[in-house]
């Protein structure tokens, strides 16, 4: 099969020409398939895309996972079996897809963002998830980034007992969507964490440093919530949309998921108002500390006033000035600058200006 190197899509090329636009390397391609019914699970690597890998009368659910988007070939070889559209192909080349889902009559095409948080770095990865679902196939499409989030999905395949493996493709669509909502739980769950820590920092020693980690914050939120929003259109179309390819019986469960994402958008949407928050909070703190540092600095200007007064009166240097000779007056001077500032102490106090 032919590998295609990562290039930009050139302007003037036509609709549905397919260049390469994702991050895997070439030649990086896996191609994995999933037969089951509710007594047989089959599971095995694709060397070769000679055929057909399904048929279109097949008693069997069969889940086919592509790992990496560089050899276009591949996806022209779904594209010829299935009846994929060339628009539909090259939605799923351009990593860079608004989730979105469309019906196509004998397929629909979902696509979406699967989220990660790496611990190492705190930083948010993504990779975009394409899904057509047949009457009894899906087929998935991921970047070929390390590693995903469906482990829990071939983990129940793997249950004859559950309920996935009686049900047909549809709710094999809803299970990865599943999978996919609830770890967006996960990855808010660990910026919360995140976000309480630093509001911690916030409140006892706020320093440039946090509106960095703050405004870093709220950056991430803000992909999170281009990732997120439109998912709720997505899997509400999906719920309401009059498709053969979607059971009554799964359309329950899209109503759950639903749900998910509802409280997902409520959980983000919670969390950058208290960014939004720590930030007045951070901005507060700074004013308090510096009012702080002025009355302190207008005490001791104030305090000092006076004496300066005072030893700037007999430092005039005036030849009749009778204290000059007086053998008490240093002693004098140097107890009423003490009063003077032990007074003025004691009305700030009172004051409670200190």
């Amino acid at each position: 099969m032919a590998s295609i190197k990562k290039r930009s899509k050139k302007a003037g090329l036509a609709p549905g020409t397919l260049i390469h636009m994702g991050r895997a390397k070439a030649g990086d391609t896996r191609v994995d398939m999933v037969e089951y019914d509710a007594t047989h699970l089959e599971k095995h690597h694709v060397a070769s895309l000679d055929r057909c890998l399904t048929r279109p009368d097949a008693p069997t659910v069969s889940w086919i996972n592509v790992e990496g988007l560089s050899d276009i070939e591949v996806l022209r070889h779904f594209g010829s079996c299935y009846g994929i559209h060339p628009l539909v192909l090259e939605d799923i080349l351009a990593t860079d897809q608004r989730p979105k889902a469309a019906d196509y009559g004998d397929y629909l095409y979902v696509v979406l963002k699967m989220i990660e948080l790496d611990d190492a770095t705190g930083e948010i990865k993504s990779e975009q998830v394409s899904l057509v679902l047949g009457r009894n196939y899906l087929i998935s499409f991921q970047e070929g980034l390390e590693g995903d989030v469906f482990e829990q999905v071939r983990n129940r395949l793997g249950n004859e007992k559950a309920r996935l493996r009686t049900m047909g493709a549809d709710f094999l669509l809803h299970a990865l969507l599943d999978v996919i909502v609830d770890h967006y739980f996960l990855v808010l769950e660990k910026l919360a964490d995140r976000i309480e820590d630093l509001e911690d920092e916030v409140i006892d020693n706020p320093a440039p440093a946090t509106v960095q980690s703050i405004y870093h914050l709220k950056r991430q939120m803000l992909f999170l919530h281009k990732a997120v929003w439109p998912l709720r259109e997505v899997v509400s179309g999906l719920q309401r949309r009059d498709s053969r390819l979607i059971d009554d019986a799964t359309v329950i469960y899209l109503r759950d998921l639903y749900d998910h994402t509802v409280q997902v958008l409520d959980t983000l949407e919670t969390l950058r108002d208290m960014l939004s928050g720590m930030l007045d909070i951070y901005l507060s703190s700074v004013s308090n500390r510096l009012n702080e540092v002025m009355k302190v600095l207008t005490i001791i200007a104030t305090i000092f006033m006076p004496l300066a007064f005072v030893v700037g009166w007999y430092g005039m240097n005036f030849k009749h000035m009778p204290e000059l000779d007086w053998s008490f007056g240093y002693p004098m001077v140097f107890v009423l600058c003490l009063t003077i500032s032990g007074g003025m102490l004691i009305y700030f106090r009172k004051k409670r200006w200190l």
